[in-house]
């Protein structure tokens, strides 16, 4: 056993007692709040600081936020752990809110989750100063509606980083970004190189959140006067293997797509696989666009063309919005818009020409 490992925990007594001063200078050392109302000579500070090196004293931090009434944590909700937007999403956050001193209390409520509402309620009874959250779980769920209502009577700021239309406004601070112009975008790029069998692999949980790109699918086809085929739009679950099925069903029709759009660069990497198990080429034989930019697609072969929302970006400013809540509880809501962008790369081409 180590010398000392069942010790008792230093503390601040223990501090004023080996430096010869009195617990309230310590305090004032450690938290600089003495601000020249309290004189303080350097050497005693130096004693003071020497003390705690050698005790080896760290902060309670359960006590320093009752005092300051401050925990320097924001809580972070995302919908699924398993995609890599969301974790640009989490470290935009993390990257900001450290600059500004605080610490993230991360947590993952997929919108089908059974146990989200527990999640989400015990969360909100957590010390946080703040939290920041992708709300997908709280469209369909009025428990999960009656904490956000409970967190916000409390006076917590809350930010939600979301599509323009998805779901109600729930009176909070929002960043918002969405895929309904780079949809377009990619349509009339796709129209042009003579795909007019475009299909649609739609994998999602809550499929509001997906109008945006949905939406613009299909005003696209009408404008270009081409039918809505249903038969083109496959709603599956959120997951690769979904994504890859989905895509052997449309590739298994009788007059198969020549295009793909597919609802995140996640499920498009199911999609790739896909095709090349039947032994189709992108984009000779296939083209595919995603959504969401993550780190990956610019490294598939071939490179993915997709879309961007910029998730870091998307943390960073969800921060700048909280803090500011922080400094100033009584101001309007606040919405921060970030266009989304498209990035064309290797994996779309002209349409086949059989």
């Amino acid at each position: 056993m180590r010398s000392g490992e069942n010790m008792k925990r230093p503390t601040q007594v223990d501090v004023a007692q080996l430096a010869g001063v009195s617990r309230a200078t310590v305090s004032y050392v450690l938290n600089g709040q003495a601000d020249g109302r309290v004189p303080i000579s350097e050497e005693t500070r130096q004693r003071v600081l020497k003390a705690v090196a050698e005790l080896d004293y760290v902060p309670d931090a359960r006590a320093q936020a009752l005092r300051s009434g401050s925990t320097k944590t924001i809580g972070l909700i995302i919908p699924d752990i398993h995609n890599p937007h969301f974790w640009e999403v989490a470290d935009g956050v993390e990257q900001e809110a450290s600059a500004a001193g605080y610490h993230i209390l991360l947590s993952s409520i997929p919108p089908g989750k059974k146990s989200a509402e527990d999640i989400f309620k015990d969360l909100s009874h957590r010390r946080i100063d703040g939290l920041i959250m992708v709300p997908s779980f709280l469209y369909r769920s009025e428990e999960a509606q009656k904490t956000l209502a409970y967190l916000l009577k409390r006076r917590v700021p809350v930010v939600g980083i979301m599509a323009e239309h998805s779901g109600a406004n729930y009176h909070i601070d929002r960043v918002i970004s969405d895929y309904r112009n780079t949809t377009f975008e990619v349509m009339t790029h796709l129209l042009s190189l003579g795909h007019q069998r475009i299909g649609f692999i739609y994998g999602i949980d809550v499929p509001d959140l997906g109008n945006d790109r949905l939406f613009a699918y299909r005003e696209s086809l009408q404008a270009a006067n081409l039918p809505l085929d249903p038969e083109l739009v496959v709603h599956c679950g959120s997951t690769v293997e979904d994504s890859y099925q989905a895509t052997r069903q449309l590739l298994g029709l009788a007059a198969r797509p020549t295009a793909l759009l597919v609802i995140n660069d996640l499920l498009a990497i199911g999609a790739l696989r896909a095709i090349s198990d039947l032994n189709l080429r992108v984009p000779h034989d296939v083209s595919v666009c995603g959504y969401d930019n993550i780190p990956l697609a610019k490294y598939l072969t071939p490179a993915l063309s997709t879309a961007s929302k910029d998730g870091e970006k998307m943390g960073r400013e969800a921060v700048r919005l909280l803090l500011a809540r922080l400094q100033d509880p009584d101001q309007p809501y606040q919405d921060i818009r970030l266009p989304a962008r498209l990035i064309l790369r290797e994996s779309t081409g002209p349409a086949p020409l059989s």
